[in-house]
């Protein structure tokens, strides 16, 4: 126990970062009902209660094909699907109905535990539930007639966010009612991924049976932008259509609005932990706002890194480069450019020998600071530097420093620099060394 304590120490305060950048934000998990019926809802619901205690705003959405299967088997009913969609008949609806008014009360049941010597022990979690969905019919498609199987009209996210504005958490079932009064079913993924669009939701975190996204080499894929996960989807015929339509609905999350989705294992204990509080996460994830609009510079880029870092160069936050320089250089840069403009840029150098990367000339245009571009390009040379063998980055800084310590960065001493590099090193300007553990 007592050799643990200092990697529990470690630990703790590397998570309190992320403790600190997830309170008040709102977050949309949705699992399937094997969670509640592998009996594995009892961890997860543990961890639910620690991250509302954290302030972290929850919406739970939930499924239960295999509860309404199970009743289907009972009852000697058919089971008819088509293209992973459920043709829901009357009987049918029936068993969706009860499955998911079970399920639910189960999850409200485990979440409203509160006993001693328990991590539940003092959470006093409130659950609320509600017709927070509008549905209409799928109606008949490819001349089938799907009857109640239907499909997300509407959320009504004002009410789910005063919901989550009193503390509570919000619990929504696979089900959607019409103006009319009738009852469909829907599938959890939509109903999530529609909830977290309209909630424009911080995170959208999806638990599946699955490790996550993984290459041809069985590598698991940690960041994805939206295009780049299409063209996993288009060159992996073999993907499972579970796994397909968890992506496609992450994508679609991430290009309504959602800042991050991610695919995490469920199988795995303390799995939304692990992936929420640690640098590299377990699973994959999905982010337009890390890589969008971002390429390998060319050398028609040099005017517009020119003028994006002259202002910075006057000031002297960073070294004087020339244009000669600049084009020398070119291969190592990476901008994000918008509207035909390069509004931030990186540079990356690998000494491989020494397995130590330098991040250099980080700039952001100033119309756009603050809204992820600098931590987007550092993510994205991190992960570079990754693929490259490399296993410290490290950055020469007068004015920045707070910023890379609260992104993992440690000051250390010019020793600790490449050797190449330090026969470089400016003792007037005096740079500030920060290096990061990959």
């Amino acid at each position: 126990m007592h050799a643990d304590i200092p990697q529990f120490v470690d630990w703790f305060r590397s998570s309190s970062p992320y403790i600190n950048a997830f309170r008040g934000r709102t977050f949309v998990i949705v699992f399937g009902g094997e969670v509640i019926s592998e009996q594995r809802f009892t961890g997860l619901a543990h961890d639910i209660a620690l991250l509302n205690s954290l302030g972290i705003r929850l919406v739970l959405v939930h499924g239960s094909r295999p509860q309404i299967e199970h009743r289907l088997r009972e009852r000697q009913q058919k089971i008819q699907y088509v293209h992973g969609l459920r043709i829901t008949d009357k009987d049918s609806l029936e068993c969706v109905k009860e499955a998911a008014g079970v399920v639910s009360v189960e999850i409200g049941a485990m979440l409203s535990m509160g006993l001693a010597n328990t991590p539940m022990a003092g959470a006093r979690i409130r659950v609320t539930s509600g017709n927070f969905v509008t549905a209409q019919p799928l109606g008949i498609l490819e001349g089938i007639d799907h009857l109640y199987t239907g499909k997300v009209r509407r959320i009504d996210h004002q009410a789910i966010q005063q919901q989550l504005d009193s503390g509570a958490i919000v619990l929504l079932s696979p089900i959607g009612y019409s103006p009319t009064g009738e009852v469909f079913n829907l599938t959890a993924l939509e109903v999530a991924s529609a909830t977290a669009a309209a909630l424009k939701a911080d995170k959208i975190l999806c638990l599946v049976e699955a490790h996550g996204l993984e290459d041809s080499n069985g590598r698991l894929l940690r960041e994805l932008t939206p295009s780049t996960a299409e063209h996993e989807i288009a060159g992996k015929p073999e993907l499972p259509q579970t796994m397909v339509e968890v992506l496609r609905h992450a994508i679609q999350c991430c290009r309504s609005g959602v800042r991050r989705a991610h695919l995490i294992d469920h199988r795995r204990d303390g799995a939304l932990l692990l992936e929420l509080f640690t640098r590299d996460g377990i699973g994959t994830m999905i982010s337009t706002d890390l890589y969008e609009g971002t390429r390998q510079a060319t050398i028609e880029d040099v005017g517009g890194i020119l003028n994006l870092i002259a202002p910075l160069e006057q000031e002297g936050i960073l070294v004087r480069r020339s244009r000669e320089h600049l084009e020398i250089g070119i291969g190592q840069f990476t901008v994000i450019e918008r509207d035909g403009m390069v509004i931030a840029c990186a540079a990356f150098q690998p000494f491989a020998e020494e397995r130590v990367g330098e991040l250099a000339c980080l700039a952001v245009h100033p119309d756009y600071r603050h809204n992820g571009h600098g931590e987007a390009l550092l993510l994205l040379i991190e992960s570079e530097a990754r693929k490259r063998g490399i296993d410290r980055l490290f950055v020469l800084t007068t004015h920045a420093s707070h910023w890379f310590q609260e992104r993992g960065f440690h000051a250390a001493d010019i020793g600790k620099l490449p050797v190449a590099r330090q026969s470089m090193y400016n003792y007037q300007r005096n740079s500030q060394v920060l290096i990061k553990t990959l």
